[in-house]
């Protein structure tokens, strides 16, 4: 199992780099109404989501598919499909999906991390995002009638912290992975120069 989460580095780190640009975007958009922050979050949800599926599929080993990274996809893509779909649905419906798939992803992820601590190094980053998600999940449950920018404001910080520890998370997966195919090789391959003269 740690090989195939060693394999698929860029998975979480292709969901950090999505994440931080949605945050940038909607910081950055002037005059951003609910209207677009909801397509952008919807075009962030879907590619987040096909991302891990992507992984889930491209990377099961003998049969062993990731489940959690198929739930992952599969909320995400739909939370992303529903706002897509229905962008004339009432705003406090929309925001109860934002927060509804920022909890279900926030748990997925700390599940996935403690699943993890003992095979990688740096699975905290995976649960410190996990619990970012939970925690913006909440808040917009506890606060759904927040006002446009204060959502703005929120969704971004959101999507910024997650962002910014999923891709800390897929850059030291990475590394990982190449310290230890290159520790593999030198075990393998023998020294030239220890073999004995002809």
């Amino acid at each position: 199992m740690e090989n195939i989460f060693l394999r698929a580095w860029w998975v979480p780190a292709l969901r950090g780099v999505l994440g931080i640009a949605f945050a940038v975007l909607a910081i950055a958009w002037p005059g951003l109404t609910l209207l677009s922050l909801v397509a952008l979050f919807a075009a962030y949800a879907i590619l987040a989501g096909i991302a891990s599926l992507a992984g889930a599929l491209r990377h099961r080993a003998g049969g062993d598919l990731r489940w959690d990274a198929v739930i992952l996809g599969l909320v995400s893509i739909g939370a992303g499909l529903v706002a897509a779909y229905h962008p004339a649905a009432t705003a406090l419906l929309l925001v109860l999906i934002m927060g509804a798939n920022a909890l279900v992803v926030g748990v997925l992820d700390v599940l996935a991390a403690i699943r993890l601590r003992r095979t990688i190094a740096g699975e905290w980053l995976l649960a410190l995002a996990g619990l970012a998600s939970i925690v913006f999940g909440a808040l917009v449950f506890a606060r759904p009638g927040a006002g446009a920018l204060a959502l703005v404001w929120l969704v971004s910080l959101y999507a910024f912290v997650t962002g910014a520890l999923l891709l800390g998370l897929g850059l030291r997966m990475r590394t990982l992975g190449r310290t230890r195919d290159a520790e593999h090789d030198r075990r393998v391959l023998p020294d030239r120069r220890m073999a004995p003269a002809r």
